[in-house]
């Protein structure tokens, strides 16, 4: 098994074809088939469907280790070619869409400015999205709603940021600058779906309040949320980045003082430990949080913005 077959397999899974999988290697298509089919060989079984050009069973099985094994290749080459205040190398972050909005114009200005040889690569997506993906080594560090219980990954809170309603001008909440659950109880919203971890933190707190909400749609995405609430479609509950200071238009901010706060944090694997330029990214992203994070509305940052009795040791 060789370097160049694994890198084969990743270029195939990434571009969908052997030919297109070859022009992103700078290499032709024999060289491509040579290397899967020699791959196949050794292991015994069949890889990649010739027909359709997608991964079996087993070739995803192979995929996911032969990732995390050029990544690892990638992250000795950064470390090894770092020194001292000297940081170079690719870092790979997933982080949430709402967060994304606010936070990453300045965190890639701030990461650009103090360590210009780093090379980040953002992918945004969803927790139960971006989290498989630390696993399988195709990110190295993800912003993510916490709290995760996962054993294997380490997390460290960035912000916390409440749960607001937002409504078009013209709805019948509109005028309202605050609001109780029995009250949203009364009037179909726009929700996200059961299955999802933000769901059931507001389907908690109803519960605790004695109500259940109804939803007029459940919706999978939280800017999808927010975007129809703007186009006047109903209310929704979202998040307070969903909705940044700078957004302006037809539409309110409610709050809801008895839905709890969200926590939005960093996670990284414990073990392999991410190289110098994911460590380093995540001290210009602490940074920027606690130095424009309070200009976000319904932004909190700081010991006393988190709901948990103590905040994860950043060091454990």
């Amino acid at each position: 098994m060789e370097l160049r077959q694994l890198s084969s397999l990743v270029a195939i899974a990434d571009h969908g074809s052997f030919s297109a999988a070859a022009r992103a290697m700078g290499t032709v298509q024999s060289n491509v088939s040579a290397h899967i089919s020699r791959l196949e060989k050794d292991l015994g079984t069949t890889l990649v469907d010739r027909l359709s050009g997608s991964l079996t069973a087993e070739g995803e099985a192979v995929l996911e280790r032969a990732r995390r094994i050029l990544h690892e290749l990638d992250d000795i080459e950064t470390d090894i070619k770092s020194r001292d205040d000297h940081v170079s190398g690719d870092t790979r972050i997933g982080v949430l869409g709402t967060t994304a909005r606010w936070l990453m114009p300045r965190f890639l200005t701030k990461l650009a400015e103090q360590y210009p040889d780093i090379r980040a690569v953002v992918h945004e997506g969803s927790t139960s999205s971006l989290v498989p993906r630390l696993h399988n080594g195709s990110i190295d560090a993800a912003i993510v709603h916490l709290p995760l219980e996962d054993p294997e990954l380490h997390t460290e809170v960035l912000f916390a940021e409440e749960l607001i309603l937002v409504a078009h001008t013209r709805h019948e909440l509109a005028s309202r600058d605050s609001i109780t659950l029995a009250e949203l109880a009364e009037t179909p919203l726009l929700l996200p779906p059961r299955s999802t971890a933000f769901r059931r933190i507001v389907d908690r707190a109803a519960a605790n309040r004695g109500v259940a909400l109804r939803a007029q749609a459940e919706i999978d995405g939280v800017r999808l949320l927010a975007s129809l609430a703007f186009e006047g479609f109903g209310a929704a509950i979202v998040p307070a980045s969903a909705v940044p200071g700078w957004l302006k238009g037809d539409f309110t901010r409610i709050a809801v003082p008895e839905l709890p706060r969200r926590v939005v944090g960093w996670a990284q694997r414990h073990r392999p430990q991410p190289n110098r330029a994911t460590r380093a990214a995540l001290e210009v992203a602490l940074d920027v949080v606690n130095r424009y994070g309070p200009r976000q509305p319904g932004v909190h940052v700081g010991k006393g913005a988190f709901p948990f009795a103590r905040t994860p040791d950043r060091h454990a």
